[in-house]
């Protein structure tokens, strides 16, 4: 879950601090900085800061380097090393040149992917669009083939283009869903995933050795000029919408559809590449939020860009839907990788379907077809789904019922899409994976979340319901009255203050005593924990962490005698700490609301024993 943070806050923990050392490097810092920039607004900047007499803020600009978080590299746009701009983008791809040049003799002939969002930033002359073509303008001017985008595309594009095109790697310049302050840059590697360890840290390594720009790294127009550079949109376009169909089961009721949907891209890439998506199913267009629609960097119409935020965010898809008497609203983020749902009930008021919600439905829904279109001689034992480590159990639930296998990766989509791939590559067949932050697979064509093959596979959905007098919400307690209810809460505290966050974790590291975890929180007994940072796991026989240590970030989760678990972890992209929470309760054995009011209890007593917001000035996230 996220909101959009605060206004010029960089989040410190992407960054990675190098030596502050004395003035001297300081001074060297910021010559560099003068010496390199050619983007006059950003260059003026600096200049400003250093007239002023600003020392501390040039420090915090030019001292530390951006390093790759859960989302690959992301910050606000603006001057300074640790920010993204013109210059830390031409740096961050030189760094990729290098490592790709040393691990692929082929890399001249495969060629790279590069495609951008609508994001821009007027005061640092900084747009996604900028950002690619000096991407794109590093490697052709190494002579390096680049297959770039000709308009923004969807997130999803660039992994789906790296595949199909056998593309060594791809870059995204995308913010995804954060405040309209961010840009970011994402990298994915030749299996079409985003990069995993150790791919992350040798380019930081490899971005470190070659920062000085290079004779043209800074010529833009190479994009329009060089016979290198290739536009795969329609190729790519054609071939995505053509792949999309694998995963539609009932284009007849598709076409006979009852139901009208409305859908909001956020200000972002997701209106043309939806309408195209419900036409490949058969569908009518969805009704667009005319607002909404077309590409605004500011996000204007909404507080901030995230449809995760729920009915407070999704305000004008909602009147719309009531105006136009559409029962189900889809809501792409800006870069269209992630969907939110909303379906009105019959008592007049909208559910906002949470992520895990959602795939409980597209859980069900994605082997339910495979079951129906398998051939006889399928394998069930030879099927799986995926999730994060913080997100709802429901799809072991169901795998547990069913006969299929269900497995969990560390939080962030780079290590679904790494794991699915190698999966597939195993023979396996791969029916969906999630994450809790409404971030979906469904099907294997793009191994990374989609937010446009998520939605279009909703509709059908609930076009399919629809015949059965069901509606979403009924589906979902369904599902639950079959696999057993699981309720799951999530939310987080903003800290600005990485020390403090350090101090929250290692208390809990040393609770009773050195190494030593709690055995209760409250009233409530603890049956195990996990701790990714460290790698300790005291529900294995050797006390070791199956799942791989991520030392970079902090992770502790929590198994209670009474069949919750409990995650708490700092974020990859955002100042913040988070909670996930969850009751998994077994079939037949469900008082929602019982279930319900102890998840919260545990939740507070959570917060009141582990995090202790007062003591340590914690902000939570406002509703």
């Amino acid at each position: 879950m996220g909101d959009c943070g605060a206004p010029g806050d960089v989040n410190s923990n992407v960054l990675v601090a190098r030596s502050t050392g004395d003035a001297q490097l300081d001074k060297a810092a910021v010559w560099q900085w003068l010496s390199w920039d050619k983007n006059q607004k950003t260059k003026e900047q600096i200049e400003s800061l250093l007239q002023d007499g600003r020392h501390r803020e040039l420090r915090e600009r030019l001292c530390c380097r951006l390093s790759f978080g859960t989302a690959g590299l992301r910050s606000a746009m603006g001057a300074g090393f640790c920010y993204i701009n013109d210059l830390t983008v031409i740096q961050s791809t030189q760094g990729i040149y290098k490592y790709l040049e040393r691990n692929f003799s082929d890399f001249k002939q495969r060629g790279f992917v590069v495609g951008y969002d609508t994001r821009g930033q007027v005061t640092s002359n900084c747009s996604s669009k900028k950002l690619a073509k000096l991407t794109a303008a590093v490697l052709l001017a190494k002579d390096v083939p680049v297959y770039f985008f000709s308009t923004y595309v969807p997130t999803p594009f660039v992994p789906y283009a790296v595949q199909q095109l056998g593309a060594v790697a791809g870059v995204m310049i995308t913010a995804s869903h954060n405040r309209k302050e961010d840009n970011g840059y994402k990298v994915y590697w030749e299996n079409g995933a985003q990069i995993t360890s150790p791919h992350d840290k040798e380019i930081i390594k490899c971005i470190e050795e070659c920062v000085e720009p290079w004779n043209g790294s800074w010529n833009e127009n190479l994009v329009d000029t060089s016979p290198l550079r290739q536009d795969p949109l329609k190729k790519i376009c054609d071939s995505y919408m053509e792949d999309l169909t694998k995963i539609c089961y009932h284009r007849e009721l598709n076409e006979q559809s009852p139901l009208k949907f409305v859908h909001t891209s956020f200000h972002g890439v997701g209106h043309d590449y939806v309408q195209l998506a419900f036409k490949a199913f058969g569908f009518e267009p969805p009704i667009a939020v005319p607002e909404q629609k077309d590409p605004d960097p500011d996000f204007s119409t909404v507080r901030c860009p995230n449809p995760e935020e729920g009915e407070s965010v999704l305000e004008l898809s909602l009147r719309l839907a009531e105006k136009e008497d559409a029962r189900v609203v889809v809501a792409t983020d800006p870069d269209a990788d992630r969907l939110a749902v909303a379906e009105h009930q019959e008592s007049g008021s909208w559910k906002v379907f949470t992520g895990n919600e959602l795939a409980a439905l597209f859980g069900w829904w994605m082997f339910s077809c495979w079951k129906e279109s398998c051939s006889q001689d399928a394998d069930v034992r030879n099927v799986y789904m995926l999730a994060t480590t913080v997100s709802s159990k429901i799809l072991r639930a169901i795998a547990l019922k069913e006969g299929f296998h269900f497995e969990e990766t560390l939080p962030g989509f780079k290590w679904i899409g790494s794991r699915v791939k190698n999966l597939l590559d195993n023979g396996k067949e791969v029916l969906f994976a999630f994450e809790e932050s409404i971030g979906f697979m469904c099907g294997t064509s793009v191994l990374d979340k989609d937010g446009v093959s998520a939605a279009v596979v909703i509709a059908e959905m609930a076009t399919y319901l629809q015949g059965q007098s069901l509606t979403l919400a009924q589906k979902l307690v369904d599902i639950y009255e079959t696999y057993g209810y699981h309720i799951s809460k999530t939310s987080y505290f903003l800290c600005y203050d990485p020390p403090t966050i350090k101090r929250i974790f290692e208390r809990l590291r040393n609770f009773e005593g050195p190494e030593s975890y709690p055995k209760s929180c409250g009233m409530y007994n603890i049956l195990h924990v996990r701790d990714i940072t460290t790698g300790y796991d005291s529900s294995q026989p050797n006390r070791k962490s199956v799942l791989p240590v991520s030392k970079s970030s902090q992770m502790i989760t929590f198994t209670f005698q009474n069949g919750c678990v409990a995650t708490l972890r700092t974020s990859g992209t955002e100042p913040k700490i988070k909670y996930y929470a969850e009751m998994c309760a077994l079939p037949g054995h469900s008082d929602r609301s019982v279930l319900e009011g102890e998840l919260q209890q545990l939740i507070e007593a959570l917060i009141e024993h582990f995090l202790e917001p007062d003591k340590h000035g914690l902000t939570w996230r406002s509703a």
